[in-house]
């Protein structure tokens, strides 16, 4: 079953009003200014020319299915943080959001008795539909699957409006007001405050630190194997899931810190390892025999205080580069991914990916779709990219979880950066991986041996009891 539910078809509300006719409780008496489109921002709009860039963030509600409960609100949602009649001036790179009723597309599946294999084509669908650009944008969809007592609602969302933990916390903001747990949000931050350029002020020994290192960056990049597409216009994105109990989380979280790494280091250590036989054409003795993993991470905190609760997206990324060698062990693995790591973070290298970004934009009008799509895979070559979000964390500092057991799963696009993605949600003290693969890329056969190889790491440690 699917049903498309318009904002304008739903009654008994009128548009901006409650059943009464009231005002509609939560829109903000003062809309956020125009804003400006940061570096990251322009480059995901260049991106979306070549192929949808949409990250689907999921989240399961144990409750039954109420579709115009639902979509009131999502709607209330939205107007509160002010997130609707965004306008856009692509020529001078400017946004704003003018706010008015929120226009929801509301999207409902039926999914009972076969909720994941739904969810998975959803969100394969998902990930390869795009939003209709224009001057006045409707960033946002949803899809509800109802599994008959409970429900997975899936929002998707045009990836230069927001962060992924921005997201996040718009969604269990979402979930507790349906559960009847939280009021309404303050209106958030969506034109800023915050640019990279104020990075570079607040922090200039940095960027100078990040340019000196360039050229072992370089040297990096010329060690790492290239991806070759099957089909050069194929950009078509994949979806795979694998999901982590508590006790293999706890027996990840164990060896992390008894080896002396972090949790994101050892399961980036597990995807060097699983990449390694599914690699194709990995030669030993080439020169261009290390695999890359690019670790995207928020750069919301060198922007100082004011801009932590901004939704607009503020990333950066690093490589990890090893060669893998075969019979690697991986305590050994993650360890020497800790020492790469740890030198980013002392030098803050991961400012060098903007830096490489950054000479790419004068070059992008000039290139061709095909020439677009090979520029990166050339000259900044990675396997994979990973991305983290600690739900757990991200509810402490937020005053604690859902008292109700919601669950939470990410797909993040791979874009012409990374032609595969790993998103890695911690959530109650488990791992939910969502494995994004570009096709042209990475076939199907492919990226199930990866999943299974991964497993065959996180099995391999040793088991933890429950404390």
């Amino acid at each position: 079953m699917q049903m498309v539910i318009d904002a304008a078809a739903m009654e008994p509300a009128a548009a901006g009003a409650d059943g009464d006719g009231s005002p509609r409780r939560g829109i903000a008496a003062a809309m956020p200014g125009p804003g400006r489109f940061n570096f990251f921002q322009r480059m995901m709009l260049r991106w979306r020319e070549l192929h949808p860039y949409n990250p689907v963030h999921v989240l399961r509600i144990p409750a039954p299915l109420d579709a115009g409960r639902l979509r009131e609100a999502i709607a209330a949602q939205l107007e509160a943080q002010c997130l609707t009649g965004l306008c856009v001036d692509a020529r001078r790179w400017r946004f704003e959001f003018e706010g008015g009723p929120a226009q929801v597309e509301l999207r409902v599946l039926d999914g009972a008795g076969a909720a994941d294999a739904v969810l998975a084509r959803c969100i394969e669908e998902e990930l390869n539909r795009p939003f209709a650009a224009g001057v006045h944008e409707n960033p946002f969809r949803f899809v509800a699957i109802d599994e008959h007592g409970a429900f997975r609602l899936a929002l998707v969302y045009d990836h230069y409006v927001a962060g992924g933990e921005a997201i996040a916390r718009w969604l269990t903001q979402l979930a507790g007001q349906l559960l009847g747990e939280v009021a309404l949000p303050a209106p958030a931050q969506a034109c800023g405050p915050g640019r990279y350029r104020q990075a570079v002020l607040r922090h200039p020994g940095w960027w100078l630190r990040a340019l000196v290192g360039v050229p072992r960056m370089l040297a990096q990049s010329r060690r790492s194997c290239r991806m070759r597409s099957r089909g050069a216009d194929d950009r078509r994105n994949g979806f795979r899931s694998l999901q982590l109990g508590a006790a293999q989380t706890r027996a990840l979280q164990a060896a992390a810190g008894a080896w002396g790494v972090t949790l994101h280091e050892l399961v980036t250590a597990c995807l060097l390892k699983a990449l390694s036989p599914v690699v194709p054409g990995r030669d030993e003795r080439s020169r261009r025999n290390a695999l890359a993993v690019a670790s995207i991470m928020n750069m919301r905190r060198d922007l100082g205080p004011a801009s932590r609760d901004g939704i607009s997206p503020f990333l950066a990324a690093y490589r990890v580069v090893h060669r893998v060698p075969e019979g690697i062990g991986l305590r050994q693995l993650a360890l020497e991914v800790h020492a790469q790591v740890q030198r980013v973070k002392r030098d803050h290298l991961y400012l060098q990916s903007l830096m490489g970004l950054a000479l790419t934009v004068p070059l992008w009008p000039l290139l061709t779709p095909r020439q677009r799509d090979a520029f990166y895979p050339k000259h900044f070559p990675v396997q994979a990219g990973i991305t983290t979000i600690d739900l757990d964390r991200l509810w402490a500092e937020r005053g604690g979880a859902p008292s109700a057991r919601i669950d939470y799963l990410r797909a993040v696009p791979t874009g012409p950066l990374c032609p595969l993605v790993l998103a890695v949600t911690r959530v109650r003290g488990e791992l939910r991986l969502g494995l994004c693969f570009r096709t042209g890329v990475y076939s199907g056969k492919a990226v199930e041996r990866l999943t299974r190889e991964l497993q065959q790491c996180f099995d391999a440690l040793p088991p933890q009891a429950e404390s």
